[in-house]
């Protein structure tokens, strides 16, 4: 949560005269926001675009989809760059039937990148 408060993202915490952090019901569910937001990949500024949005809940509804889409966006060229690579990788095992390094095609392709199709 230190990160986090340091970052600006969770406001500072109450202290106690032994200058412990309390931290309360609010601190959680923002903590909560951005771990789920973590987990759907959004960046830190990502999120805290979304929390300044959340704080603010009678505008627009249309940063808080710009900032999903543009997200959405990257997913889906994550997820097509390792199709590619799961199709290379399965391709070099396909090819690679020999009975010793000398021949296989995994180290060959590793060897020489211009043999790669994944990019």
């Amino acid at each position: 949560m230190r990160y986090y408060e340091e970052e600006g993202l969770i406001p500072p915490p109450v202290r106690t005269e032994g200058n412990q952090r309390r931290y309360g019901e609010q601190h959680l569910q923002r903590l909560l926001f951005i771990r789920h937001g973590r987990e759907l990949g959004f960046s830190l500024e990502a999120i805290t675009e979304l929390l300044k949005l959340a704080a603010h809940s009678e505008q627009p509804r249309a940063m808080a989809d710009e900032i999903t889409r543009a997200q959405l966006q990257q997913v889906r060229s994550r997820i097509s760059r390792l199709k590619a690579l799961e199709t290379e990788l399965a391709t070099m095992v396909e090819q690679c039937a020999c009975e010793t390094v000398a021949h296989c095609k995994v180290i060959e392709v590793l060897q020489d990148h211009h043999l790669c199709h994944h990019e």
